[in-house]
């Protein structure tokens, strides 16, 4: 993509409404625009990212062997009245009525919907265990939107709803999303740490969010320091070795670990000093498990091996991936803006063309920008007619993971410089070598 002709309105003052640093530097670097009290469009590099974070989300759940569907954003009141919700939910629940009259609502989450179409089709148990889930924009009416796409009213979210036939396959069903779940956030170098949560209105008996710890988080969180070394499970895990999975839960809930809702003073001062952690942290996804809280009311029933009637067990398993860009904001910037992590940055690389016009550097910086594309890589040109101190304030802004700098002493020594946006590194390499080196 050539710069020039890209859609990147860059911001040179920071917004004032910008509280913390993931909403200011989302709003300098042109990926979101606010249309409304939090709801923000998401501009085309945000858009990227977004895609981005999706995939990983995305590959992570088919790999535990989740199932991928799509349910409507607007649901029936008639649902929520099934289960006792509708009344229950609150001033969040954006309520709405279509043209007939019916009660409709814009869908907050979707338990009572995947439940009606789990009853519709769903009779034996030779039919589970069943993981559906879905990647679906949501509204919740929050009273204080605040901090952009971290605490806004519109937001994306991926749902996985696990069936089970009982308490103890549902707990295996639990374990998967519990192992996905921490694959998925360190491919996007984040750290994240299981923690004993309130269910809230989902419901259940057994929750755990899923913490990065950050300055500007909402709540106060409480650990064990060993978490913060705890080695994450690789692509080979087994999600079918049921023994082998709670042995990794097991692990990652061996130590104390609480959300200030579930917070026990006494419990976390056993803890050596220095090894208690008291932090900020920011919630980036949460599981429960919430066995016959739907399908009783519901009636979504499977007939089991005995000849009998069972309601399904059930768990709900969510991770926000507008929430997910925010956040990895928050935990990799420094002063001159973003430092994506490779596996959702908008783009692989940036070209710097230093002095646009010159022959040799607009030629060199043309032949690079088509080997790199033809090697599969995702390369931002910089062609635009600007000095640069501009054109590398943009770079660092945007946080590409690497630097192509082309400008006339280089080339006339055969060199172009790279560099490397995580720790500010640099070297003198050839062409040849810089395009052999990104596209690995």
């Amino acid at each position: 993509m050539r710069l020039s002709r890209y859609f990147l309105p860059i911001l040179r003052e920071t917004p004032k409404e910008a509280e913390i640093i993931s909403h200011r530097l989302m709003l300098r670097a042109g990926m979101i625009r606010q249309e409304a009290a939090g709801i923000y469009a998401f501009l085309p590099l945000g858009h990227r990212v977004l895609q981005k974070v999706c995939n990983v989300v995305r590959e992570e759940q088919n790999r535990s062997g989740a199932i991928e569907m799509i349910m409507p954003t607007v649901q029936s009141a008639d649902l929520w009245r099934e289960s006792g919700r509708y009344d229950d939910y609150g001033k969040e629940m954006l309520r709405i009525k279509d043209r007939h009259d019916r009660d409709m609502l814009y869908g907050p989450t979707n338990e009572e919907m995947i439940t009606e179409i789990f009853r519709a089709y769903v009779r034996s148990y030779k039919d589970l265990p069943l993981n559906l889930y879905h990647i679906q924009w949501k509204f919740r009416d929050e009273v204080r939107p605040r901090f952009g796409v971290m605490r806004s009213r519109e937001f994306l979210m991926k749902d996985a709803y696990t069936f089970d036939i009982d308490k103890e396959a549902s707990r295996h069903a639990y374990n998967k999303m519990f192992v996905a779940y921490l694959r998925t956030f360190a491919r996007l170098g984040l750290k994240a740490i299981p923690m004993r949560a309130e269910s809230g209105p989902i419901g259940g008996d057994m929750s755990h969010e899923f913490i990065i710890l950050a300055s500007t988080g909402e709540s106060e969180v409480f650990c064990h320091k060993d978490y913060l070394d705890f080695e994450v499970p690789d692509a080979n895990v087994d999600f079918d070795d049921v023994a082998g999975l709670q042995k990794i839960v097991d692990k990652w809930t061996s130590l104390y670990a609480a959300t200030s809702e579930k917070h026990d003073a006494g419990e976390f001062a056993k803890i050596a000093a220095d090894r208690q952690v008291s932090a900020r942290g920011i919630e980036v996804g949460h599981i429960f498990y919430f066995g016959t809280k739907y399908s009783e009311p519901m009636k979504a029933v499977v007939t089991a091996a005995d000849g009998t009637e069972k309601p399904v067990h059930m768990g709900s398993y969510g991770i926000g991936p507008s929430r997910l860009v925010a956040a990895t904001i928050e935990a990799s910037h420094d002063d001159a803006g973003i430092k994506w992590p490779e596996a959702i940055a908008p783009f692989d690389v940036v070209i710097l063309n230093l002095k646009q016009g010159d022959g040799a550097t607009g030629e060199a910086s043309e032949k690079l920008y088509r080997e790199l594309t033809a090697k599969g890589c995702d390369v931002l040109y910089d062609d635009r007619d600007e000095r640069p101190g501009s054109k590398f304030a943009t770079a660092d802004l945007i946080g590409i993971p690497h630097q192509i700098l082309v400008g006339p002493k280089g080339l006339a020594e055969g060199k172009i410089e790279l560099k490397r946006r995580s720790d500010g590194t640099r070297e003198l390499v050839t062409p040849e070598e810089a395009v052999a080196r990104l596209a690995q």
